[in-house]
């Protein structure tokens, strides 16, 4: 087992999301998972029912737990919800893990449409975990949300993800799953020095509960691991793909994924775009 991830997300009491698929995710892709845990949710597949909030000096707390004892090769964010609790990781990050790779879902949105990030959040978001992550992980609401307008097809999408990296994130994984057209589903991957399109045919699926959780997650565990972005992003992708193909069909609405499956070596088909003008390789 290689590869230390600290977790800070929210608990999905029907085991599809949050934190449980995060740490069934790390587990399955062999590395060790710990939690800080910002919300108690009461959910299943059909949405969400009830959230209580963890207080934010709670959260930082069990950060702190982790980070002074196990240590942390890598830390992922995921649903945070208030402002305090955005402040408090962020704080403690700055203190006790200033130069460990952050990979940041910006969490805003369940699947069944309930609202897991507090008005006046955003901003904060940004301002205080956004800047400083390795890895931003929108799905298109999400990154509408960011930059404040529409992503309707592929070219929006691309200039979304440029736009996304001037926010200050090292890269950003702009996922487009969300776009109604096409049998093809592009995810982008965007770096000062240019952007990679991750591509593979779309999945008729109910069981995608979970799955941004858990494709950050599993990107997560790879930095961790000492892979390279690139490489973690599609081992990340096949992972999540295997997952919903071999899925257990449960629940009567967005049913969970199989976290518990092993994939071989990634071979996700990536084609590469120059940078655009104006940005110079890093």
């Amino acid at each position: 087992m290689t590869g230390r991830v600290l977790i800070v997300a929210g608990s999905d009491s029907g085991g599809g999301a949050g934190i449980q698929a995060d740490v069934k995710t790390v587990t399955a892709l062999a590395g060790f998972a710990a939690t800080a845990i910002t919300a108690l949710t009461a959910q299943n597949t059909l949405g969400v029912a009830a959230i209580h909030p963890v207080p934010a000096e709670f959260v930082a707390r069990q950060m702190e737990a982790v980070l002074t004892d196990i240590g942390a090769d890598c830390v992922k964010t995921g649903m945070l919800g208030e402002v305090p609790v955005v402040e408090a990781v962020a704080d403690t990050l700055e203190r006790f893990a200033p130069a460990v790779p952050l990979v940041v879902d910006p969490v805003m949105i369940a699947k069944g449409g309930a609202a897991l990030l507090a008005d006046g959040a955003t901003g904060r978001l940004v301002a205080r975990l956004a800047r400083r992550a390795t890895l931003l992980t929108p799905n298109l609401p999400e990154a509408e949300t960011l930059l404040g307008r529409a992503i309707p097809d592929r070219a929006a999408m691309e200039r979304a993800a440029r736009d996304l990296l001037d926010l200050g994130p090292r890269a950003v994984l702009l996922k487009g799953g969300h776009l109604p057209e096409g049998e093809e589903l592009v995810d982008l991957l965007a770096t000062a020095t240019g952007t990679v399109a991750f591509a593979g045919s779309r999945l008729a699926s109910r069981s995608t509960h979970g799955t941004g959780c858990t494709l950050a997650s599993a990107i997560a565990c790879g930095l961790a691991q000492g892979m390279d972005l690139e490489p973690a992003v599609a081992r990340a992708r096949a992972y999540v793909r295997r997952a919903i193909e071999t899925a257990p069909g449960l629940g009567g609405g967005h049913g969970p994924l199989n976290h518990a499956h092993t994939i071989p070596a990634p071979t996700s088909p990536v084609l590469t775009a120059p940078p655009p003008s104006g940005v110079a390789p890093a």
